[in-house]
């Protein structure tokens, strides 16, 4: 199974709010491309692959994704913590502040909540992997 060490694997250490920042972030967590969405579709199609090889790779990629999104949530709430009401509304924020105040929470750049609808698993291997390189190609 897992080996959870509760450090991330590569530390974040934000000093200053900014969520102007934050809101460029958000996207890579709970947007169509984002971190979630890449955890979900790798660990679901796992199931599909006639290979163990390609079982056991898709589980190591899929739980890799994870491991981004909790990089990537830190981020977030490292940008987001402590912000004045004049930072809240310059920055666009006050938006996602009344409802989510500075927690994370999975939402595309224009503030789409993440949805499974935005991941596929055909349960055709080749079609998944395509869909898999297309998803991450969109994010390098």
């Amino acid at each position: 199974m897992w080996d959870y060490r509760k450090v991330l694997e590569y530390p974040v250490k934000i000093k200053n709010p900014d969520p102007t920042a934050a809101k460029l972030i958000m996207s890579q967590l709970g947007g169509p491309d984002g971190e979630l969405g890449a955890a979900m579709r790798y660990l679901n199609q796992r199931f599909s692959q006639p290979y163990d090889i390609g079982k056991a790779t898709l589980t190591s990629i899929g739980t890799e994704e994870l491991a981004h999104q909790e990089i990537i949530a830190a981020m977030i709430h490292q940008l987001t913590r402590n912000l004045t009401p004049e930072q809240i509304k310059t920055c666009g924020f006050n938006a996602y502040f009344v409802d989510h105040t500075t927690g994370v929470y999975p939402e595309s750049a224009a503030g789409t909540p993440y949805s499974a609808a935005t991941i596929q698993s055909t349960g055709d291997p080749i079609a998944d992997l395509f869909e898999d390189l297309a998803a991450d190609g969109t994010t390098a």
